[in-house]
């Protein structure tokens, strides 16, 4: 009998001594070729994005005439169509814009005639520093909740939670930065309306920081004055919530499905069968590997901040690269557009390789 049962599974005694090398080697690769694919291809990603808004931006004629056409007589637009060498062949033109590329020059914005690098630094910084007070904010909603959520399942604030989960990330991110604006900064006044500081606030950074970072909360602790610090913060907290629920809607949902999945795992059926009790499980056994998807999906949700933030920072008047992005729209400077969707597609790109070495790392089944 254990003759043929052996013959049957091909699971005789080499099988079970294969070293765990030859086994994982059989199921995939290792996490160094895993990690080398999704490295690679982060360049064709960059590149296809790159070649589509370049063709598109083209498609309504050259950047000059967009911008300046009808504001400039003719013959001077001409001129300025001609030295900036948009009158050539377009695939011509591409290969420089590649070229450029390569040696990191964005070319020169139209409206205001400012390197794209130097507006990119400046109103990159503010940009990353809202997505990163957002993703706080769904992390400190959305996680906690989540797992409440999930220890309540099926009573009424297990209902209660999915139905705020549902309007958080269906809400525009607009409508709730206006409200939270009519509420909390000109209904009670706790808050400031717009901006990332008071002018006060600015000037003193400005004034008292040698190379400041463009992020305000490092350039505020630089200062060393705690009312600058408080201000900033103050600031900070309306446009991160608005943008952070988007996302907290989306980890609180997440975390309450893993969670249940997990409890219904026979690890933790048998711990439960040894008399462990509920609010343990849930802590030891089942909380942990619920935030495994968390960490795989963050990637999406860089880029789902990211793209919120145009609309947040519209409506604050966070000067960030989406509220720089909506001017330089507005003033058909496509030069500069195409600058800044150029490093939101680098941004989110080299995010999600680093979610994917991180999930890797976390959980070795993603490898394969």
């Amino acid at each position: 009998m254990t003759t043929t049962t052996t013959e049957l599974t091909g699971a005789g005694p080499q099988a079970a001594a294969a070293p765990a090398g030859e086994r994982r080697r059989r199921g995939g690769g290792g996490l160094g070729s895993y990690l080398l694919i999704r490295f690679l291809l982060i360049f064709p990603t960059v590149f296809v994005l790159v070649t589509t808004v370049f063709f598109l931006m083209r498609s309504t004629g050259d950047p000059i005439t967009a911008a300046l056409g009808g504001r400039l007589p003719a013959d001077e637009l001409a001129q300025r169509v001609r030295e900036a060498g948009y009158d050539r062949p377009l695939l011509v033109q591409y290969g420089e814009y590649l070229a450029d590329l390569a040696r990191l020059d964005f070319g020169t914005t139209l409206s205001d005639r400012r390197p794209v690098t130097e507006v990119l630094t400046t109103f990159g910084a503010a940009t990353l520093e809202l997505a990163f007070y957002a993703l706080i904010v769904a992390f400190v909603v959305g996680v906690p909740l989540g797992r409440f959520a999930a220890y309540a399942r099926d009573r009424w604030p297990d209902a209660v939670l999915r139905v705020f989960a549902i309007f958080c990330y269906a809400t525009p991110v607009f409508f709730a930065g206006m409200l939270l604006k009519l509420v909390f900064a000109s209904g009670l006044g706790w808050l400031p309306v717009a901006g990332r500081a008071s002018t006060r606030s600015e000037i003193l950074i400005q004034t008292s920081v040698d190379e400041p970072t463009n992020i305000f909360l490092v350039d505020a602790i630089r200062t060393g004055n705690g009312e600058v610090i408080s201000d900033v913060l103050q600031h900070a907290v309306l446009p991160a919530i608005a943008l952070g629920l988007l996302t907290a809607g989306v980890f609180l949902r997440l975390v309450r499905t893993n969670v249940i999945g997990t409890l219904g795992m026979g690890y933790v059926e048998a711990a439960r069968s040894r008399g462990v009790s509920e609010r343990r499980l849930l802590r030891k056994h089942a909380y942990r590997p619920a935030l495994i998807p968390i960490v795989t999906v963050m990637g999406l949700q860089i880029a789902l901040l990211l793209s919120g933030a145009v609309l947040t920072e519209t409506t604050f008047e966070w000067k960030g690269l989406g509220f720089q992005l909506v001017q330089y729209l507005q003033a058909r400077d496509f030069v500069a557009v195409q600058g800044m969707v150029v490093l939101l597609a680098v941004v989110v790109a080299v995010t999600n390789f680093v979610v994917d070495v991180i999930a890797a790392l976390i959980d070795p089944r993603v490898r394969y």
